[in-house]
């Protein structure tokens, strides 16, 4: 009976913006998603807290090979804090473990924000899903355990104030990947000696997707229950997680080496890196990394190019 139902599923292959709303998982909305679609294979790429809504990128079917190329580019979050209160998760979820009067300025607050510009380091939250030893530090943090995070460095590319009113504060920040926005906001309320929390966070944008490509769930729902077969059209092509890597175009030769995982040498191209492999048909095959001596060697390829979103 199992093996009746499996057979239902569509094998997609692609990319979809979810707008995750406030009060879901990220894996709990990709489920739900997943469902709609009805879709076989899909995974979600970066996650984010159930306090925060926004850009949620799921990957179907072949998508899912590369969604790493997604989780290393930047991102883009606006987020609403709360000066004079710390929390223990340094967000609205947590309890309140400190508080302090608050007596800030806007210059003064615009100051602070100026010293979290470009590379900074940050100790990762014990509230985060970072892993120690295998289990996941929220675990422990809900045990009462705490362990040594090491410091990472991040790069805050821009940070703008788009409000503030003497207790909270509302901003815009621009970030490479790996940047904890609640650490970030608990940072700048030790720098001000008031202390803050996040009670706000909505992410914008991630790698190439902007927020005007997103969809929400009741839009999904209301597609799937009016037009479902429009809902394919709504998954975005698999290469476009690869946004940022150039792309190389192959001859018929080097396409059929490539499918058979031969390196090739391709003139005039990249000399490092990652590269993007597009077939004589013009179709994308997967991605190619840069030898030493200058070939590129196919890495992560598509199963069957004809059956990806184009």
């Amino acid at each position: 009976m199992n093996n009746l139902k499996k057979k239902n599923f569509l094998d997609l292959n692609g990319v979809f913006l979810l707008d995750k709303p406030i009060g879901l998982s990220s894996n709990q909305a990709l489920q739900q998603v997943k469902r709609i679609f009805n879709a076989r294979k899909a995974g979600h790429t970066g996650s984010l807290d159930p306090l925060a809504s926004g850009m949620l990128p799921l990957c179907f079917g072949e998508a899912t090979k590369f969604s790493q190329f997604l989780l290393e580019s930047d991102k883009y979050y606006r987020v609403i804090f709360k000066l004079g209160e710390a929390t223990t998760t340094g967000d609205a979820e947590g309890e309140v473990i400190e508080c302090k009067p608050v007596s800030v300025e806007r210059a003064a607050l615009l100051a602070t924000l100026k010293q979290f510009f470009g590379a900074i380091t940050q100790i990762p939250s014990m509230y985060s899903a970072l892993k120690y030893q295998g289990q996941p530090l929220y675990k422990l943090a809900r045990q009462g355990i705490e362990v040594p995070r090491p410091a990472r460095e991040i790069t805050i590319h821009a940070i703008e104030l788009l409000n503030f009113d003497g207790l909270y504060a509302e901003m815009d920040v621009h970030c490479t990947k790996g940047t904890y926005i609640r650490t970030l906001v608990e940072d700048i309320g030790k720098s001000l000696g008031c202390g803050a929390h996040v009670t706000g966070l909505r992410r914008l944008a991630a790698g190439p997707y902007q927020a005007t490509q997103m969809i929400s769930l009741s839009q999904l729902e209301a597609l799937a229950s009016t037009t479902p077969d429009s809902l394919k059209s709504l998954l975005l092509p698999v290469e476009t997680l690869a946004a940022s890597c150039p792309p190389i175009n192959l001859t018929s030769l080097t396409t059929f080496c490539v499918r058979r995982g031969q390196p090739v040498l391709i003139p005039h191209s990249p000399t490092e890196g990652w590269v993007k492999l597009i077939s004589s048909e013009g179709r994308f095959l997967g991605m190619g990394v840069v030898l030493s001596d200058g070939r590129i060697a196919p890495k992560r390829l598509i199963r069957d190019t004809s059956r990806a979103v184009a």
